[in-house]
C-alpha cells in the first residue's frame, strides 16, 4: 500500500488544494490526483489516511456513473491504463496514479459551492440556533438539529482556499454570476442530489447534506466537476436510529474530529495549525469509515489491488 502526501508528475501544476492536486494535461484537459491527507477543522494533518485517496476518487467516479446522463460533468476516465493510453507520458508513474487520478475535461470553474441540505445540520444549524435564518434568509420556528428539509434547501456559498466557506443567499449568487447560470447551478445541484438520496436511501444511508462544484468548458457547457458525493464532500449518516433533536452519528472521518476535539477540550490543541500528532488507532478508524461507506453506497468493496 502506498501512502501518498502530495504527487510528483510530468505535468504542469495548476494548484494544490487540501486534499488534491491539479496537474495541466493540454488545453483541454486536467488530471485530478487525489492524496492521503486528511484535514478536519480546517488544517491539514500530518499524518495520511491509508486509501483515502482512492476512495474519494473511485467513489466519485461510480457516482457519476449512477448519473449518466442527468447532468454533463467532467470526468474522462479514473482508470489508470486508460489515462495512460491518453496521456502516455504518464506510463512510469501509473503506481503514483492508480486508484487515485481522474481524467477530465478542464473548465473554468465557478467560484462558488452548490450546497444541497436534506437535513438541519452543521453551519446552518449553528446559524439557525443563533438567528432562526439560513444564509440572513428565515427558517420556519421551532425547528431541531437534523430535522428534514421537504424540500431540500439550495444553500450556496463562498469557496475558501483557507479558513470556512460562507453562507451565502441565493440572490447574491445570481448577482456574481448572473440569473440564468444561478438557476442552472441550482437546477442540476437539486437533480444530482435527488439521484444520490434516493441511490443512499436504498442502501440505509441518509445524505443530510452535500455540496457540489461547478465549471464551464470550453464550449460554454457548464459541467459537474470535482469530487461527487463522497465522505469529504457530503455528510452520510445511517438511517437506522435516525432521530432528529440532536446530533447524527456520521460515516466520515467523525473518529478524527471526535479525537481532535478531546485534544482541544484538554487545552492541549487550540485548533489551528500545527495539528496534533494522531495515534495510529484513530488513522486507522477514520480509514475504515472511508472503506466502509464506499462499500455499503457501491455494493462492494474497494478494489485495493494496485493501491
Amino acid at each position: 500500500m502506498m501512502l501518498v502526501a502530495e504527487s510528483t508528475l510530468p505535468l504542469p501544476l495548476v494548484r494544490r488544494g487540501k486534499v488534491r492536486e491539479v496537474f495541466a494535461v493540454d488545453a483541454h484537459r486536467v488530471l485530478l490526483v487525489a492524496s492521503d491527507r486528511v484535514s478536519a477543522f480546517d488544517v491539514v494533518m500530518n499524518e495520511r489516511v491509508p486509501y483515502k485517496g482512492a476512495v474519494l476518487t473511485q467513489l466519485t467516479a461510480w457516482w457519476l456513473a449512477q448519473l449518466g446522463s442527468l447532468v454533463p460533468h467532467h470526468l474522462l476516465s479514473a482508470n489508470a491504463d486508460e489515462i495512460i493510453e491518453r496521456v502516455p507520458v504518464l506510463a512510469p508513474h501509473r503506481s503514483a496514479i492508480a486508484g487515485r487520478a481522474m481524467l477530465c475535461r478542464r473548465t473554468e470553474v465557478f467560484p462558488v459551492e452548490c450546497v444541497v441540505r436534506g437535513y438541519l445540520s452543521g453551519s446552518a444549524w449553528k446559524e439557525y440556533r443563533a438567528t432562526g435564518t439560513l444564509a440572513g434568509e428565515p427558517l420556519p420556528e421551532g425547528l431541531r438539529e437534523s430535522d428534514r428539509f421537504d424540500p431540500p434547501r439550495f444553500s450556496p456559498a463562498t469557496k475558501a482556499e483557507s479558513g470556512h466557506d460562507e453562507n451565502i443567499p441565493v440572490s447574491e449568487v445570481a448577482q456574481r454570476l448572473g440569473v440564468k447560470v444561478a438557476a442552472s447551478l441550482e437546477q442540476m445541484s437539486r437533480l444530482v442530489y435527488a439521484r444520490g438520496r434516493d441511490l443512499a436511501a436504498a442502501r440505509g444511508i441518509i445524505i443530510a447534506d452535500t455540496k457540489f462544484e461547478f465549471g464551464r468548458d470550453h464550449a460554454g457547457e457548464i459541467r459537474l466537476i470535482d469530487e461527487v458525493l463522497t465522505p469529504d464532500s457530503s455528510r452520510f449518516w445511517p438511517a437506522e436510529g435516525y432521530h432528529a433533536g440532536g446530533p447524527q452519528p456520521s460515516y466520515d472521518k467523525q473518529p478524527l474530529r471526535d479525537y481532535l476535539d478531546a485534544q482541544r477540550r484538554a487545552g492541549r490543541w487550540n485548533g489551528e495549525a500545527p495539528p496534533p500528532t494522531l495515534p495510529a488507532d484513530v488513522v486507522n478508524a477514520t480509514s475504515a469509515r472511508y472503506l466502509d461507506v464506499f462499500a455499503r453506497l457501491t455494493g462492494a468493496p474497494l478494489d485495493t489491488t494496485d493501491l
